[in-house]
């Protein structure tokens, strides 16, 4: 049966990319001190937060229960469309629980940020040295009295790049690679399955488990490592040609910053 509370896409390229979303090109000695950093799990412990995540995590227990019991006795396709279904139902409770909480973490941020002439935001976890940490006065805002202001400015132009790596995934030479390794991934998952089912000793399985994962580990050198450089190299061009001292993947933005997607995109085509 889906879990309908364990949600999320599963990305094959996101830890192969993750590097390449880190790119420095040669930008010299260049002025970063308009970075700020946000840790949001000091967010998600504010009580709004925190009772909003238990009523969303509550109703998802009970629709998981209610679906379990419907599709029990479903034909796969129906459970294909219960299991939408259900999905629809949980996005829109997190709508209604949970998205007017971040459009005013979201004006927080951007009044704290142009507070103190930040460009950017990113998410602490990815900072390990440097940026102003603008966690605790996001924080005060939220927690005081009255909502937040939004700021009168827009964010300044950003030394800081991103990338949307859905977008990316989407684009025909990447998505074909990916898709065509997901296809050998499954035939080799049954293959090795089916052979898991005669083994006698622990060695053999071992044996076979080391076979199944060089057998992939060689598939993704040749099938998803030219997409993987091909990506980097593009990432890094862009970043270049527009002066940026970083780029990152577009969920660790939090605020500001330059979109380079659809350049990277077009250089993928």
């Amino acid at each position: 049966m889906e879990n309908l509370i364990a949600r999320g896409r599963i990305a094959v390229l996101a830890g192969l990319l993750g590097a390449a979303f880190l790119a420095l090109p040669a930008a010299g000695a260049t002025d970063i001190t308009d970075i700020g950093t946000l840790d949001q799990s000091v967010l998600a412990s504010i009580p709004s937060f925190q009772a909003a995540n238990r009523q969303l995590q509550q109703y998802g227990e009970g629709l998981q229960k209610q679906y379990n019991a419907r599709a029990a006795h479903a034909s796969q396709g129906d459970q294909a469309k219960l299991a939408a279904e259900f999905r629809g139902k949980l996005d829109d409770k997190e709508r209604q629980l949970v998205r007017p909480l971040m459009e005013k973490a979201q004006i927080a941020v951007a009044s704290v940020a142009s507070s103190k002439n930040l460009s950017v935001v990113l998410d602490k976890r990815i900072v390990v040295v440097g940026g102003v940490n603008i966690t605790q006065n996001v924080r005060d805002l939220l927690t005081g009295i009255g909502d937040p202001v939004p700021p009168v400015s827009t964010p300044p132009p950003s030394h800081v790049g991103f990338v949307d790596q859905n977008a990316i995934d989407q684009t025909p030479k990447v998505k074909a690679a990916t898709d065509e390794f997901l296809a050998f991934k499954a035939q080799q998952d049954k293959a090795a399955a089916d052979k898991l089912k005669t083994v006698h000793s622990d060695a053999d399985r071992d044996a076979i488990l080391r076979d199944y994962r060089k057998t992939l580990d060689d598939r993704q050198t040749t099938t998803l490592k030219p997409v993987i450089d091909a990506t980097r190299a593009a990432i890094a061009d862009v970043a270049r040609q527009k002066g940026l001292v970083l780029v990152v993947d577009r969920g660790n933005i939090i605020y500001g910053g330059t979109d380079i997607t659809a350049d990277v995109t077009a250089k993928l085509k």
